[in-house]
């Protein structure tokens, strides 16, 4: 709803391209839900000694945001396929870019910028000359950012001055550059730091210099 109560429509905008054939997708009816997922990749990396490889994060993926349109045409008795052809341009490839437009689905606060993934159609009810006039779409967009849009957002935390550490136990550099780095496969820089030809020769009690990354 809308300050003055009445009910916003949901709106898909097309954000590029030449060749669109509009540039606002208007909703017929809105949604009665939608859905937002979000995943993260995760990588193992095998460590000599170790006998359970180490699980890092790798990357993360897109949000994703699905739901189910719904046309109707029944009571002018029109061709719903003129309605539902609309989001057709937003998975096919733009001549100009090479790729199919970007989009943003509009309803309300909920703003997402993204690229179609799916696009699904059912017709469902038809005129006697077998002309659809009721259609189902189940849509899922995926979200769109730039890389640097990506890394304006992430805070990222990581070891930004030199430090010392003494070695206790059976703590090899692996080990180690996973605690202070977050990332085992980055050993070699404290390796280079200590003059250490073998990663595996520590002994307890030697200090370490823990390089600035």
């Amino acid at each position: 709803m809308s300050a003055s109560g009445k009910l916003v429509p949901a709106v898909v905008q097309v954000l590029d391209g030449k060749s669109r054939p509009t540039d606002v997708i208007p909703v017929l009816f809105n949604p009665e839900q939608y859905d937002l997922s979000k995943s993260i990749k995760y990588g193992s990396t095998e460590i000599a000694g170790l006998t359970t490889p180490v699980t890092q994060f790798a990357s993360g993926d897109a949000e994703t945001l699905s739901m189910e349109l719904f046309f109707d045409t029944s009571e002018e008795r029109v061709d719903v396929r003129a309605a539902t052809e609309l989001l057709d341009q937003l998975v096919t490839v733009d001549g100009e870019q090479h790729a199919p437009p970007r989009c943003r689905f509009v309803w309300g606060s909920l703003v997402f910028t993204a690229v179609v993934e799916r696009l699904e159609k059912s017709f469902t009810k038809f005129l006697p000359t077998g002309q659809p006039v009721r259609a189902r779409v189940n849509v899922t967009f995926r979200e769109y950012k730039t890389a640097k849009q990506q890394r304006d957002a992430i805070p990222f935390f990581s070891s930004d001055t030199t430090s010392t550490r003494t070695v206790t136990g059976e703590e090899t550099l692996w080990l180690i550059a996973d605690e202070e780095y977050g990332d085992p496969g980055l050993w070699r820089r404290i390796a280079e730091a200590n003059d250490i030809e073998n990663p595996r020769d520590l002994r307890p009690g030697q200090r370490l210099v823990v390089p600035e990354l």
